[in-house]
């Protein structure tokens, strides 16, 4: 048997959130994206602060890990309006992802451009993001993605078609137990109807357990060490992989430091390398490295977030639906227009975080929502998002293309 591998996988992603927007705004100011400083919702300040708290010390111990653990070996997806983000507004935070990925040990996966759901509402719109994207991946980091997951790990037989004929080698998704039944995530995967890509199942109870759980006081299992996890792991001891994917925030934001989430992030390899019939791959490289053991049939699309798994916490509501539908209606006028400014704020107001702030869920999912939202209640996040909309019909109605 060859060494069983945790794949560990983070997505780095902060979407250009809509300032106060009003519609008195419209028509007259296009600057969405641009709150003042102070502002709750000014993107610079907001980069900075998760920069400090997450960012920066993250990448400080992944290089110390990856120095000190030459097996160790990790995969990241960033969206490109991170990137656009850090190159404007923290260069030295850039600077220390290029280290990370510089080490030749760090794999970075395709995804769309503006995070966005396109591939549901315009499959040209999604095709040119995913382009997009590879470019400023190629341009900053000097590496062509092989392996793709889609925004918030949405997944069904046709994307993971889109994919196989695009010639990724993987594509990644939820290990939900409405598609796994009996299946373990455990394992290397082939999506029906495709020819040659395999699928990657995230573990989500115990990647879950590191991102949401692992400073609950009142979860049963807490405190959570690196031993008690590694211990955990061993139940599965005869099957080649552990599929660990979760948001790169995870450390130090929305876990905070003074839980001792970054000691349990650098004693992972330690404690997982102890054992010499264990390492690290890369996505790509488990795909590689491993045949498939059954095929997944996902006609639903599923997804990472919340309890359904679905796409509610984007289109659950009236507000969410009217708003995606309205800014994918005007794809058409808007490429037509051929004004690089106009088209990407349009993208940007694809991005998915638009909608997730819209979410009007109560409860445990609820109060998630609210967490990541820089808006009081969802309304407020559904007229800011529509003043915007507004205000690009304007600017298509002076270059002559009225809706």
């Amino acid at each position: 048997m060859s060494k069983r591998a945790i794949v560990f996988y983070l997505h780095v992603h902060q979407p250009y959130r809509i300032r106060h927007y009003t519609i008195f705004d419209a028509g007259s100011r296009h600057d969405y994206f641009n709150a003042p400083g102070g502002a709750r919702e000014n993107n610079a300040d907001i980069l900075r602060k998760v920069a400090e708290k997450s960012y920066l010390p993250t990448n400080e111990r992944l290089l110390r890990m990856l120095s000190e653990n030459p097996e160790f070996k990790l995969s990241l997806s960033l969206s490109g309006i991170l990137l656009e983000q850090l190159e404007k507004f923290a260069p030295d935070v850039l600077e220390s992802f290029k280290q990370v990925v510089g080490t030749g040990r760090v794999e970075i996966l395709a995804e769309t451009y503006h995070h966005t759901l396109a591939f549901f509402f315009s499959r040209d719109e999604f095709e040119r993001q995913v382009t997009m994207h590879r470019k400023i991946i190629e341009r900053i980091f000097g590496v062509t993605p092989t392996a793709f997951r889609n925004t918030e790990l949405a997944y069904d037989n046709d994307i993971a078609y889109w994919a196989d004929k695009a010639g990724y080698e993987a594509v990644l998704c939820e290990g939900w137990d409405g598609i796994m039944g009996w299946r373990s995530p455990n394992f290397v995967y082939k999506p029906a109807y495709t020819d040659n890509i395999k699928l990657l199942t995230k573990n989500y109870k115990l990647s879950d357990d590191i991102a949401f759980r692992f400073s609950n006081k009142s979860w049963q299992e807490y405190p959570l060490t690196t031993e008690k996890f590694i211990d955990w792991t061993n139940v599965s001891w005869d099957q080649p992989l552990l599929n660990l994917f979760m948001d790169y925030e995870t450390f130090g934001e929305h876990q905070w430091e003074d839980t001792g989430i970054f000691d349990f992030l650098e004693n992972l390899p330690k404690e997982w390398l102890k054992d010499s019939s264990h390492t690290f791959m890369t996505v790509t490289e488990a795909a590689r490295n491993n045949d498939t053991v059954d095929t997944i049939d996902c006609p639903q699309t599923i997804t990472w977030a919340d309890a359904e798994r679905d796409l509610s916490a984007w289109l659950g509501n009236a507000m969410q639906q009217g708003a995606v539908h309205s800014i994918y209606a005007l794809e058409d006028l808007v490429i037509k227009s051929g004004d690089e400014s106009l088209i990407d704020d349009w993208r940007k107001l694809q991005t998915s975080d638009h909608f997730y702030y819209m979410c009007t869920k109560w409860f445990t999912d609820g109060d998630v929502h609210a967490y990541f939202s820089p808006y009081e209640t969802p309304y407020e996040a559904y007229m800011n998002f529509m003043n915007s909309y507004h205000d690009i019909k304007y600017r298509l109605s002076e270059k002559g293309l009225p809706i």
